[in-house]
């Protein structure tokens, strides 16, 4: 099951850089998880300072 980033995202990168199968990219407002790339590992959501990752 993917991650899912909120409207909470403030799109200050980290989760991209902490994500090790470069499932995260800049969307049109936010950043977005790829559900078919990510593996489920939760790094993203370790990694982001505003807590608006979480799991699906």
């Amino acid at each position: 099951m993917a991650h899912k980033i909120s409207d909470a995202c403030v799109c200050c990168g980290a989760c991209e850089a902490t994500c090790p199968v470069n499932a995260i990219s800049l969307g049109e407002t936010t950043y977005v998880v790829d559900p078919d790339v990510c593996v489920d590992c939760g790094a993203c959501e370790d990694g982001c300072p505003a807590g608006a990752i979480t799991a699906e």
